[in-house]
């Protein structure tokens, strides 16, 4: 197969879709890869660095869309790159559809394969593509929100620690899932009170066991998370529903309670966002206050570092890449139901229920219109291929 790899366009988005040593075992199976000049410029890789693993290099966007099969990248299409978009197209990426319907049109009309990673599943029910990214941005959550609560960037002046004879901050998080667990290790290693707030009571057993009880578990009804909101000193909005819109946990009128100067970190941003103030943001112009609040809502916070996300992306890409390429699109997604869990759009068909629910559009399965195919039955290809590891 032929497999392209393009330069993100995305707002201070350094990240890249494949590494180099991703690039080494694609060659290995005999796959051809085109990567476009200067792609990994900005996570650290050269150009060099991918011809040395055996990629071709591309001069423009436009000449890799229009000689590849499967386009593998990090953030979704850019109104730059629709042209770029054809029927005979496989393309491999966040979406995150939920969070704009504008997109999912433009995606139905191109009639392209849309493979989203925050919706490939595993054997356990998890989500192994949104996983590293949701580690870093739960690390990062954080990390932001502290710099985001210094008085020079318009916080309330604490230091999330505290000092001896001074109380730290508290730190609020929204969700107990992989970015809550990050956040809690980031913000329990810099000294702050902790609280976590989950619907789920196994969930909060966990979380109490795996901290040994140094953070607060709470029970997230609606009252609790006003409760919880208005004490704080940051707030990190930490929730998910997989391929569908963040549910708003707090209204304007409710955050409007909390202490001036506090910060919001909304990582579900690039679902829509959890609180009713959220808007996206940049890294180039982080934030922004409404009502004494200050709003962090970047939408790819993991592309401000970028050379550890661009290496823990591929590591939990490339077993599917493999995948994709070894059978062809619609065999891989036909033999292997994980990966088609990750199918949002094909043939201009809504194929994730929480994408059309959420639009109040057409949900058609996917299983069928793939069997619609004459597409041979094969079997798996074998996911514990190794990857090489950054050197």
């Amino acid at each position: 197969m032929h497999i392209g790899v393009p330069t993100e366009i995305k707002n201070s988005e350094y990240r890249v879709g494949m590494t180099p040593s991703g690039v080494h075992e694609l060659a290995h199976h005999g796959h051809q890869i085109s990567v476009q000049r200067g792609c990994g410029v900005g996570a650290g890789f050269t150009d060099q660095q991918y011809q040395k693993a055996g990629a071709n290099i591309l001069a423009s966007a436009e000449q890799l869309y229009s000689s590849v099969e499967l386009i593998v990248k990090v953030k979704e299409p850019l109104p730059k790159e629709y042209a770029y978009l054809r029927p005979d197209l496989g393309l491999f990426t966040y979406l995150h559809l939920a969070a704009t319907e504008a997109l999912t049109d433009v995606l139905l009309q191109s009639g392209a394969c849309c493979i989203a990673y925050e919706t490939v599943t595993d054997s356990s029910g998890h989500l192994p593509l949104l996983a590293p990214m949701s580690e870093v941005a739960g690390r990062m959550a954080v990390q932001a929100g502290a710099h985001c609560l210094e008085k020079a960037q318009g916080g309330r002046g604490v230091l999330l620690g505290g000092v001896p004879g001074v109380a730290p901050a508290h730190v609020v998080i929204m969700g107990g899932g992989v970015v809550g667990t990050q956040a809690a290790w980031i913000a329990l290693g810099m000294g702050a009170q902790v609280s976590v707030l989950d619907r789920s009571l196994p969930r909060l057993r966990e979380l109490e066991a795996l901290f040994a009880g140094r953070l607060n578990t709470i029970f997230a009804t609606r009252e609790a998370l006003e409760f919880y909101a208005q004490r704080a000193d940051m707030v990190v909005g930490a929730v998910l529903v997989p391929g569908a819109a963040a549910p708003k946990l707090l209204t304007r009128q409710q955050l409007a309670g909390m202490k001036a100067r506090s910060v919001l970190v909304d990582v579900a941003i690039d679902q829509g966002g959890c609180f009713e103030t959220s808007r996206p943001t940049t890294h180039e112009q982080a934030t922004y206050v409404v009502d004494d609040i200050v709003h962090y809502c970047v939408a790819n916070i993991p592309g401000a570092v970028p050379r550890t996300s661009t290496v823990a992306l591929t590591n939990s890409t490339l077993p599917f890449i493999l995948e994709l390429a070894e059978f062809g699109i619609e065999a891989a997604l036909l033999n292997n139901i994980h990966l088609r869990e990750g199918l949002n759009i094909y043939k201009g068909k809504i194929t994730c229920q929480a994408v059309a629910g959420n639009f109040g559009r057409e949900y058609c399965d996917p299983l069928l219109l793939l069997a619609a195919k004459d597409s041979s039955s094969v079997g798996r290809l074998d996911s514990s291929i190794p990857v090489d590891i950054e050197k």
